[in-house]
């Protein structure tokens, strides 16, 4: 009942505001990503540098009940509306732009196991309706898309995604993030980030209270303590970067460990950055079922798998693609004392010509940089 009292609300508030001029030179951006691999905040950040003439405006949270008359003033009055997450419009004259967030890994949609018909085809119009540009990186990843997205394929162009443009060009110096997040200096820093996707939706409540406790691997083993020996005896940093529903389960973001340090949300806001633009930074990754490990590909480093709550997973969502060890160029480890164990010597070179292989299989762009073909593209197509 709440989501459609709210697709009332957008419904009603978007006639009101489409009764404004549309305005050539106003971009929306509607950002649902956050600042994890937000291709909507990177293109407003280069739209902002790069296009004074253009007046963008960065809408965020997206979707909210909450904006002010004036954003949606903004919103009505924009020819191009840039979307991350599910395609909008406050009016049919406007140009949808769909980014989406990622290479998806997960099942979604009509492909997942754990949505509903009915919703996946209301999805599948708006979709059909609202997306008049997908940006695509690949045969591959339309093929994905489409099957849980029902996508027709003359909506996609091959343009690359923003994000991709930042996550080989560091905002920071490596020596800064590793004061900012671990208040020392180390000249032989190796700096690892630990980012796994939303694991609530296993609906698992023990997997809840190991996280909520602090064990945000959900290892059965899990012994902090001896993890940051382990690294330390490395000169190895974690970040831990969990999913924004899972952050809101700690109340204290300050680590008691000199090795190990959380990553939130407000350090990002705070000096305006998205995460993509410390990942350069970072020397190794680790992951569950997340897709940011096809982007973390364009770095060519390690990447280790978390896979202790695979086969829930896949019974409880599902994956496109499997199996799971054969599509994930990095090992795979179920408890502690294995990870522990890859920390060793966590930049395997046996998996180099794997990650080369998936890079070639995502990546079909011929542009190193994105930022520039989509605007160049948006402006002259529409």
């Amino acid at each position: 009942m709440k989501s459609l009292f709210f697709r009332l609300y957008l419904w009603g508030i978007s006639l009101l505001a489409s009764l404004r001029p549309i305005k050539e030179k106003n971009i929306v951006i509607l950002n649902g990503s956050g600042r994890s691999g937000s291709n909507g905040y990177l293109f407003y950040k280069y739209i902002k540098a790069n296009h004074p003439d253009y007046n963008i405006t960065l809408v965020e949270p997206w979707p909210s009940s909450h904006l002010s008359w004036e954003t949606w003033k903004k919103i009505g009055a924009a020819k191009y509306v840039i979307t991350t997450h599910q395609p909008f419009k406050a009016r049919s004259a406007q140009v949808n732009i769909q980014f989406w967030h990622g290479v998806p890994l997960k099942r979604m949609g009509f492909m997942a196991h754990n949505t509903h018909y009915r919703d996946n085809k209301r999805n599948q119009k708006l979709w059909h309706k609202n997306a008049d540009l997908v940006a695509s990186s690949s045969d591959l990843y339309e093929s994905l898309m489409s099957a849980c997205m029902a996508i027709e394929g003359k909506k996609y162009q091959k343009l690359g995604f923003p994000r991709i443009d930042y996550i080989n060009h560091p905002a920071i110096s490596k020596e800064k993030l590793l004061v900012d997040l671990f208040k020392t200096r180390d000249d032989q820093a190796q700096i690892g980030i630990y980012m796994p996707t939303f694991r609530y939706e296993l609906e698992d409540p023990l997997v809840m209270e190991k996280i909520k406790q602090g064990n945000y691997f959900a290892f059965q083993d899990f012994d902090p303590y001896k993890l940051n020996d382990a690294l330390k005896a490395k000169h190895q940093y974690l970040i831990v970067k969990l999913h924004p529903y899972e952050m809101r389960m700690f109340e204290d973001f300050n680590s008691q460990f000199s090795n190990i340090a959380f990553l939130n949300n407000d350090y990002l806001f705070k000096n305006d950055l998205d995460l993509y633009e410390l990942l350069g930074n970072t020397d190794f990754l680790i992951t569950d079922f997340s897709s940011i490990y096809f982007d973390y590909l364009y770095l060519d480093k390690p990447i280790i798998f978390i896979t202790n709550y695979l086969k829930q997973y896949e019974k409880v969502r599902g994956l496109l693609l499997s199996p799971y060890e054969d599509v994930t160029p990095g090992p795979c480890v179920n408890s502690q004392e294995e990870f522990l164990q890859v920390l060793r010597h966590p930049d395997d070179h046996q998996y180099k010509n794997q990650r080369f292989y998936w890079r070639e299989l995502i990546d079909e762009v011929d542009n190193l940089d994105s930022c520039e073909p989509i605007f160049n593209y948006m402006t002259k197509k529409f």
